[in-house]
């Protein structure tokens, strides 16, 4: 059984009903437990919890500092290629979208991982858009060897790939695999990708599967927020979850909150989250698994993320660029997949977060450890 099978047993009107009808009673209950289930994830998500969000973030920071400690771990995203053969209605790098289309060679590739690698990096996000033809497999297993030189992990955030794919890709050096299904809902899906392989829902859903099956020692996910009803969607991120680490339990997890950011060819974003509403998300994912990394992009705020990051994330990406050659040159066509909103510097987050008492960890983990 893969996931898209299991999330039969989760009808999306039913979920959202269920949500919606939490009481207050229902969200004490949850705030009094130890082991939360999804039940308990539907109350601390529901609007029933929004005045219980102090009480939410307080024990979200107990226990993430119990699991975690006072660190926040570092990472910065390497865009390879906006090359896509998807048509995205959302996506800066969606094939109708004219811009001019960038495919870093191994010399670019070679002054990127310099550039980054001065700013104090040990952890990097390779991202590409969905071309197979450009930046397939052969494309990453030219790429790979040049970086894993610079860098001691590396994530990859690129179209989803076949389980013998992922296995080749783990041999050339690939840690960790963020895929994000955008919605859970498959009829909203369908409406946002109109062209290209991304459009086969089964086929995105079950990439965690493969992954797990290839032996990925981290694997991320998450919805893209907006497109769809947050609160449900979310549940289905959280269902995922808990699906993933049954089955796979020998890998590690982390799960993003990227909300839909201005970018070429925008849309209009159908489910609105505001500041305090994502606080109560983050604490609903601690509070629900309190082994989760759960990660902070650039997408959101200076003065968001600085006052969010005690109360459950982990993880956080720095002076990051969105555009292919964006660390060692300064490029003035439009590149971008979309906006950033935190712009500060690696050395300027170093110091935020050390002024609040966390130490930085500029890499994720050491092979080391587990004997590779």
């Amino acid at each position: 059984m893969t996931f898209s099978e299991q999330i039969k047993n989760y009808q999306w009107d039913d979920v959202r009903l269920s949500i919606y009808s939490k009481t207050a009673q229902d969200v004490q209950r949850a705030l009094a437990k130890s082991r939360l289930d999804l039940d308990d994830f539907k109350a601390l998500v529901s609007p029933a919890a929004e005045p219980f969000l102090e009480q939410m973030a307080q024990k979200s920071q107990q226990l993430t500092l119990q699991r975690f400690g006072k660190t926040q771990q570092f990472y910065i995203p390497l865009y390879l290629s906006n090359m896509c053969s998807n048509i995205c209605t959302y996506c800066g790098f969606s094939m109708h979208n004219a811009l001019r289309r960038k495919t870093l060679d191994t010399q670019e590739i070679e002054a990127e991982c310099l550039a980054i690698k001065k700013m104090g990096f040990e952890h990097i996000l390779l991202v590409t858009g969905e071309s197979e033809r450009k930046v397939g497999v052969d494309y990453f297993k030219q790429a790979l060897p040049i970086i894993k030189k610079h860098f001691s992990h590396i994530t990859i955030e690129v179209q989803p790939l076949d389980e013998d794919e992922y296995r080749e890709l783990i041999e050339y050096g690939v840690d960790s695999v963020l895929v994000y299904q955008e919605t859970y809902h498959p009829v909203t899906y369908a409406e946002h990708h109109l062209k290209g392989k991304k459009s086969d829902f089964k086929y995105r859903l079950d990439t965690h599967d493969r992954l797990g099956e290839a032996g990925i020692h981290k694997m991320g996910l998450g919805c893209l927020i907006g497109l769809e009803e947050w609160r449900t969607d979310c549940f289905y991120v959280a269902a995922h979850l808990s699906y993933l680490e049954k089955k796979y339990w020998q890998s590690r997890y982390t799960i993003s909150f990227p909300r839909l950011r201005p970018c070429a060819g925008g849309m209009e974003i159908k489910s609105v989250m505001d500041d305090k509403q994502l606080v109560q998300l983050i604490c609903a994912y601690r509070l629900f698994n309190p082994e989760v990394e759960l990660s902070l992009s650039t997408r959101e705020s200076e003065h968001f993320r600085n006052n969010v990051l005690p109360l459950g994330i982990t993880t956080l990406s720095a002076g990051s660029s969105t555009q292919p050659g964006g660390y060692a040159e300064t490029a003035t066509e439009a590149l971008e997949q979309f906006e950033i909103s935190d712009d500060r510097s690696p050395a300027q987050m170093a110091e935020l977060v050390k002024s609040q008492g966390y130490e930085v960890v500029w890499k994720d983990w050491d092979h080391s450890l587990t004997g590779a």
